[in-house]
């Protein structure tokens, strides 16, 4: 019965998304302007059903109703709680649910609050996101219904995928695609702004919050994502430029170029086709990152689509929704005019200069992701991977680093570079005295040397726009900036010296054999057996001291799953403030020597760490600016009643 209650709920919700994208459409004309009032009530009850909807799908996995396919091959009564929901989303139809869930709870949350523009403008943008939410819709009910039923239903069910049964699957999707969804929230302020031609900075104030919201989830997930893939797949690396890494990667490209940009124009009145363009991108790059991973066409740990109808529905509602947006954009960049100008050298500028660097990024992630599959429908099979994407995301990145460092320095409109070159006298010093040290007294790799000189200096140029400023006093947003970009300081810091002095030991060693790796001597004690909830695994008892200190206890396991049946490697880490030691178990060879592979990575933690500082430095700016706009419509409101009272 809750099947058919979700299912109901998903067609409801798919008719008023339908009858909200008639009436925002009719309500912008002058006959149909009576059913602009009923399309914030449409969208509120809309996001109601698609979330009423999803929560029937957990609920189908929580209690393993094995009368639902979906929860008949992707979960199973033996496992955890925590990984019965989870398994909610891993899977192709739920995670699509939970896309389309989030994309109605957002429009309904923007139908509920947003009262910033003119009411056509919302009309046009609640309108917006009720045709690509109504795609996704038609996707599910007609090519991928998760509420599905078997007759008869199984006895037991196939289980999740042994690599997703981990706490950090808990959080990692989700936060992803609330990342995305937030994303198609600027999309639709975008399409608005242009259907009214009301480019400017009341449209950029609303769209910020969004944009920065969406932003720093994408931050979180890609973290999250990055070392659960370190610590679970037992590979010891963070980032492989896996295709469906890249899927994540590129839409926070261009959200933070957005960011930038919509900043620019909110607070200078500039930038605005810039912003407009970046809106349609961003979402444009999670409609990619969409086709890659549910296609088919890849084949991924993440990626859940085999069949070709799928991908061809997704690659058609890519086509309409993006080359809608893109035609829209060609029809009307004539009406968005430019917008105040500013000088060369001026903080604008700056802004301009990193948006170039990030867009160009994303070009060349974009190609390096796309062209093995091209090649591959040609017959010929292409890898692309660090050899490529490493010097050319690099050779944009080290100037993108440069300006990170200065702009911030810089005044709006104009300036001049001898002002502030004092202050940069001892960033620039940092960078070039670490990097002749490191040249003379070590060999590495000249990009690792590059980051390694130069995450120093912009950590030193992140705090140097609060000099002279009374703290207290300081805005929330200029603390987000400076947290966020000492935390992408900090995470180039980790990145390179993980690049540059990671040891790595591969052996097959005896019960009793001590290895040597770094400054650790790790002796392996012994390998029993043990039991899980789902699981069986062989657990080495591993014995590390860090040069001459105290003992600590390690356990490795190779770990065996029944449903469904696969054996996994569960790596043991044993961290310090100044690096992590890092040992996977293998297989046990025909003479009684076991597999071992154990890494000493110097400061790799501070990757994600530094992660963790960018995205609080997003919390920090969302807060402030949400603060600044209530403040801004409480005086607002003030004005208008005073008035109101005066007129009486």
């Amino acid at each position: 019965m809750i099947a058919e209650f979700g299912l109901a709920a998903l067609w409801l919700a798919a008719a008023l998304t339908a009858l909200q994208l008639l009436a925002g459409s009719l309500g912008l004309s002058a006959r149909g302007a009576v059913l602009g009032g009923v399309v914030r009530p449409v969208a509120v009850v809309q996001g109601a059903l698609a979330l009423l909807a999803f929560l029937s799908l957990m609920a189908l996995f929580a209690t393993t109703d094995l009368s639902v396919k979906l929860v008949a091959e992707n979960s199973h009564s033996a496992k955890p709680l925590i990984y019965k929901l989870a398994g909610t989303w891993g899977n192709h139809e739920g995670s699509m649910l939970l896309w389309v869930t989030v994309m109605g709870v957002a429009g309904a949350f923007v139908a509920l609050v947003e009262r910033r523009l003119p009411e056509p403008t919302m009309l046009a943008t609640l309108a917006g996101q009720a045709f690509v939410s109504l795609g996704f819709y038609a996707f599910l009910l007609l090519a991928s219904n998760p509420f599905e039923r078997l007759s008869p239903a199984p006895a037991e069910g196939h289980g999740l995928n042994p690599l997703l049964q981990d706490p950090g699957l808990a959080f990692h999707p989700p936060t992803l695609y609330l990342g995305y969804v937030g994303l198609s929230v600027a999309f639709s302020f975008a399409v608005g702004a242009l259907v009214t031609r009301e480019v400017g900075p009341a449209f950029a104030r609303t769209m910020r919050p969004w944009v920065l919201g969406a932003w720093l989830l994408l931050t979180l997930g890609i973290t999250a994502g990055s070392y659960w893939a370190y610590y679970d797949l037992g590979w010891g690396g963070w980032w492989f430029w896996d295709p469906v890494e890249n899927a994540s990667l590129m839409p926070w490209l261009a959200a933070t170029a957005l960011l930038h940009s919509a900043g620019v124009l909110a607070s200078r009145n500039a930038l605005r086709a810039w912003t407009v363009m970046l809106g349609v991108i961003a979402f444009s790059m999670s409609m990619v990152g969409t086709f890659l991973v549910r296609s088919g066409i890849l084949t991924s740990v993440h990626a859940f689509a085999i069949d070709p109808l799928r991908g061809t529905f997704i690659l058609g509602l890519l086509a309409i929704d993006i080359g809608g947006a893109l035609l829209l954009f060609g029809l009307r960049a004539g009406t968005v005019t430019e917008g105040k100008r500013f000088a060369v050298v001026s903080r604008e500028s700056a802004l301009v200069f990193n948006n170039v660097m990030l867009t160009s990024i994303l070009g060349i992630v974009l190609v390096g992701t796309l062209y093995p599959l091209l090649t591959e429908a040609f017959g010929e099979k292409v890898s692309v991977g660090p050899p490529y994407f490493d010097p050319m995301a690099a050779l944009f990145a080290i100037p993108m680093l440069i300006v990170v460092a200065i702009g911030p320095l810089l005044r709006w409109r104009r300036d001049r570079f001898g002002r502030i070159g004092a202050r940069l006298i001892a960033p620039a010093l940092l960078a070039l005295g670490t990097g002749l040290v490191l040249a003379l007294t070590t060999y590495i790799a000249l990009l690792p040397l590059l980051g390694l000189a130069m995450a120093p200096a912009v950590a030193v140029a992140s705090v140097l726009p609060l000099l002279g400023r009374e703290l207290r006093r300081t805005p929330l947003p200029v603390w987000g900036m400076v947290v966020a970009h000492f935390g992408l300081a900090v995470a180039l810091f980790g990145m390179a010296c993980d690049s540059a002095f990671t040891q790595e030991r591969l052996l097959a060693a005896r019960v009793g054999d001590t290895v040597a790796v770094g400054p650790w001597r790790v002796l392996l004690a012994g390998v029993a057996p043990v039991a899980g909830p789902n699981w069986t695994a062989l657990q080495a008892e591993m014995q590390a001291r860090y040069n001459n200190g105290g003992t600590v206890v390690l356990h490795p396991q190779s770990r065996t799953f029944w449903a469904p049946p696969q054996t996994t490697s569960v790596s043991a880490l044993r961290t310090r403030w100044n690096g992590q030691l890092y040992v996977v178990l293998g297989e046990e060879t025909e003479d009684g020597r076991w597999q071992l592979r154990l890494w000493w990575k110097p400061f790799v933690t501070m990757i994600w760490g530094g992660g963790v500082l960018v995205a609080l430095g997003g919390f920090l700016a969302l807060i402030g600016r949400v603060a600044s706009d209530l403040r801004r419509i409480v005086a607002r409101d003030k004005i208008a009643y005073r008035r109101g009272r005066q007129g009486r």
